[in-house]
């Protein structure tokens, strides 16, 4: 199994980027983006249900950040719009074999994608 995640760059305050995580190896009943900023914790930032009827978001991001799929490449996106300069972090995508409700926990997740850098410049 591998994600590959991708996206990530330098944008402006205000601006916008999507993340890429594209799995191989198999499907998941869940994925879910994270972040982590050096010496912080990695937090949880959005998730989605396989079948894209479920999604779940940090309050921090949401009505900002759209998190999506495309079950034919098996690839999950996290559109972020109105950045800013507190997104700035390290991105990490995240799967599990199992559908279940606890986004915020790191443990419940199987696989982890080696992350994609975001910085956002006020």
């Amino acid at each position: 199994v591998q994600l590959q995640a991708s996206g990530g760059g330098l944008v402006q305050a205000g601006g916008s980027l999507r993340l890429s995580c594209a799995a191989s190896g198999m499907t998941f009943s869940r994925y879910a983006w994270f972040r982590q900023v050096p010496g912080r914790e990695r937090e949880f930032v959005a998730g989605i249900s396989w079948g894209g009827d479920r999604t779940h978001y940090a309050d921090s991001v949401k009505g900002r950040f759209t998190i999506s799929r495309d079950s034919a490449k098996n690839t999950v996106y996290l559109q972020m719009n109105d950045l800013k300069p507190e997104d700035t972090a390290i991105y990490y995508c995240a799967t599990d074999r199992r559908y279940r409700t606890t986004w915020h926990v790191l443990a419940t997740y199987d696989y982890w994608g080696q992350g994609t850098l975001v910085t956002v410049s006020s």
